[in-house]
């Protein structure tokens, strides 16, 4: 393995590096979206008499709650143990709750923007129906941040009250996320989120197995996607990556790419290997300690702006997605300098 030990660290902010590009007006489409609190309506049932208010829930929320009782919280489906279960949960996360409530006493500033990033999505893709709902709710802080149910967008605000809170920086905590995922709890990165839920609905990933080259191209076809239905969110946040690390990416793209010729490794299909290059990390091996784990997401994306500018808008995002990674990558012919 040939290491290129590139320069990520910089130094300011930098918050986008996509070049500026004419965004849609996208205000007049009609996207119904409301927010549910659940958060708030579980923790005001009386934990004496817990079945009872699991009825009311039941009422208000009839599909979602089970969703939440059996996948979210992983209960056992007896009444006896979803009772205990619960009510040493309410319990146990109290402090977290009235933590996020602090912080999400109002959701309205989140709601806007995924409203506006499914407005993109119905532009995009007319035929895709949206969720209708937006439910909030505190879960296990080792379970879900977001999840798209039948009952609509559930938004788990456990795991975006900000890095550092206290809670993510106990002994548990620490052992089930890593520093570089946690720093990632933070409340803008909560449209995103849930528009990665959109796009995995509409195109499930089935490149497991392929090379590494046609993983990262699909993995760089879902970026393009969410950078057209987030235009006005940064790249930070949708890469995951710091400010620095971006940076790095760009100011180091062709050696980046001489990196994955050098060592042959385009073509790859151990998964072991390809993991390396394509699942989160604090740092690619090879690249130097600053460099962000995921390079293959940078690359990727980086080979899809390229075909995508070949044709000067007359793909469509549908298309896109639709279209063999192979066919992508010949037809890109990527060489950055």
């Amino acid at each position: 393995m040939k290491k290129i030990i590139l320069s990520f660290l910089v130094f300011g902010f930098l918050f986008s590096c996509s070049p500026k590009r004419k965004i849609p007006d996208v205000s007049n489409i009609n996207v119904p979206l409301k927010v549910l609190r659940f958060d708030e309506d579980l923790f005001a049932i009386d934990t004496n008499n817990i079945s009872a208010s699991l009825d009311k829930l039941q009422e208000k929320y009839p599909t979602f709650i089970n969703d939440y009782l059996y996948n979210i919280m992983a209960l056992p489906p007896q009444p006896d143990s979803v009772t205990a279960g619960l009510k040493l949960f309410l319990h146990d996360y109290r402090y977290m709750y009235d933590s996020s409530q602090l912080l999400f006493n109002s959701f309205d500033g989140q709601l806007g923007q995924i409203h506006k990033a499914l407005q993109f999505v119905k532009y995009y893709f007319p035929d895709y129906k949206i969720p209708s709902q937006v439910i909030t709710f505190i879960g296990p802080v080792e379970g879900y941040a977001n999840v798209l149910t039948s009952g609509g967008l559930a938004v788990g605000l456990q795991l975006y009250l900000g890095r550092n809170f206290p809670a993510y920086h106990t002994d548990y905590v620490e052992d089930v996320y890593s520093g570089y995922q946690s720093a990632r709890f933070e409340a803008p990165y909560i449209p995103v989120n849930c528009m990665h839920n959109i796009l995995d609905d509409m195109y499930p990933d089935k490149s497991a197995g392929t090379p590494l080259i046609d993983q990262v191209i699909e993995e760089g076809k879902r970026m393009y996607v969410i950078d057209e239905v987030l235009p006005e969110i940064a790249d930070t946040l949708k890469t995951g990556y710091t400010a620095e690390q971006l940076k790095g990416c760009y100011d180091n793209e062709a050696g980046i790419w001489n990196f994955f010729l050098e060592n042959n490794l385009l073509y790859i299909t151990d998964q072991t290997q390809i993991r390396d290059y394509t699942t989160d990390g604090p740092k690619t091996q090879g690249l130097g300690d600053q460099s962000p784990g995921n390079i293959g997401l940078f690359v990727g994306w980086q080979i899809v702006k390229k075909w995508m500018d070949k044709y000067d808008d007359k793909k469509t995002l549908d298309q896109l997605m639709q279209t063999p990674a192979k066919q992508i990558f010949d037809e890109a012919k990527y060489k950055p300098r």
